[in-house]
């Protein structure tokens, strides 16, 4: 209903209002519905193959040895396929991510804030890349945690194998090799997408790194026969969840404290990583 006296013509504020809610960057409200959407599909599929797991189905347990037996068979007559696996394995394993990503984090939090739209520089230190270093550490280190304390309530034991080509200690799901990849390579790949802006090919080409790295990770952890394909699944299913919670998370923080709402799949999560700083002036 059109107010008295405004000829049927929006108010300023009424036109504002009216474009937040039907520009699709500025929506909180269904943005936070799709993510937490996404979490649900992701923590549905997780917790019945937990639960599968826990129970030791045999249709899931037999599938498991199946791909178990076979890739040990090509492991046996393949030395450097398991050289190669080994490798892999060691070079993304759950230690040397999390140093890269505290490497990231660390860089997140002394680099110079970016500029803002009038030209000048955020106030405060490092002021726009704070909140992101902290999604980095909360996104690594509280789905590690979460990764070991899954491992203690599931209790399944690893492989056992007559001619081992590795060996492995703990227990097996999920798989903390792809869980860690899972959100490293997540991790990485919302940080660096705001430096592909109007670069298609090379955003395709992050895109495709931070797919192929979880998934050689996890199957290399099948083919040297130290999980199961299940675990690796989970470890996965669990790496995307969190990824979508943190990220969630963060995209409702700059939401609240006025920020562009960024379009994650494109730009990461916080665009502005790729704007200049301010110019430091010459002593």
């Amino acid at each position: 209903m059109n107010r008295p006296g405004t000829g049927g013509r929006l108010s300023t504020g009424d036109r504002s209002r009216g474009g937040r809610r039907l520009d699709p960057g500025r929506s909180p409200g269904r943005h936070r519905v799709l993510a937490a959407t996404a979490v649900f599909l992701l923590l549905v599929p997780f917790t019945l193959l937990a639960l599968l797991v826990r129970a030791t189905w045999p249709p899931l347990f037999r599938f498991d040895a199946t791909v178990t037996d076979a890739l040990h068979r090509y492991a046996l007559d393949h030395p450097a396929w398991v050289r190669l696996m080994s490798l892999w394995t060691d070079v993304f394993a759950p230690t040397p991510l999390r140093i890269a990503t505290g490497a990231v984090a660390v860089w997140l939090l002394l680099r110079r804030p970016p500029l803002l739209r009038s030209g000048t520089p955020s106030t405060g230190a490092a002021a726009g890349s704070r909140p992101a270093a902290l999604w980095v550490v909360i996104t690594m280190a509280g789905g590690g945690l979460l990764g070991v304390l899954l491992k203690l309530l599931v209790g399944r034991h690893r492989p056992e194998l007559l001619d081992p080509v590795a060996r492995a200690s703990g227990l097996s799901f999920p798989s903390g090799h792809a869980l860690n990849a899972t959100l490293a390579a997540g991790v990485v790949l919302l940080l660096l997408l705001p430096f592909t802006r109007d670069r298609r090919p090379l955003r395709r080409a992050l895109w495709a790194v931070a797919v192929l790295v979880p998934v050689v990770t996890g199957v290399s952890r099948v083919a040297l026969g130290v999980h199961w394909i299940s675990d690796v699944v989970g470890g996965w299913l669990l790496g995307l969840a969190v990824l979508a919670a943190t990220t969630a998370a963060f995209r409702t923080w700059r939401t609240r404290t006025g920020h562009r709402a960024a379009r994650t799949a494109r730009e990461g999560i916080e665009p502005e990583l790729a704007e200049p700083g301010p110019e430091v002036p010459p002593r």
